[in-house]
């Protein structure tokens, strides 16, 4: 699967994960999906770090990543590693 197909069907995904799991969607909704090689999809969360403040979710996100990956496996049918963009 290539990055462009999952950006297609990245909204499904985040449907997906917002019916299971709310507080996991509210700290993934807003990522950018920068790069994937076949087996890593890199998020890109610098746009929600303009907003900082009550809008940073990096340390719950390492926790909820699991949901992630589920929705992710349900709707896409593989299966990722997922890393932050630095």
């Amino acid at each position: 699967m290539s990055l462009p197909e999952i950006r297609g069907r990245w909204n499904d995904v985040l449907d997906h994960l917002e019916s299971h799991d709310r507080v996991a969607w509210i700290a993934y909704f807003d990522a950018r999906l920068a790069e994937f090689d076949g087996h890593t999809l890199i998020l890109d969360f610098s746009d929600s770090r303009k907003f900082a403040g009550g809008h940073e979710y990096s340390p719950t996100r390492e926790k909820l990543e699991n949901s992630l990956k589920s929705s992710i496996s349900h709707i896409l049918e593989i299966s990722v590693a997922i890393e932050e963009l630095a």
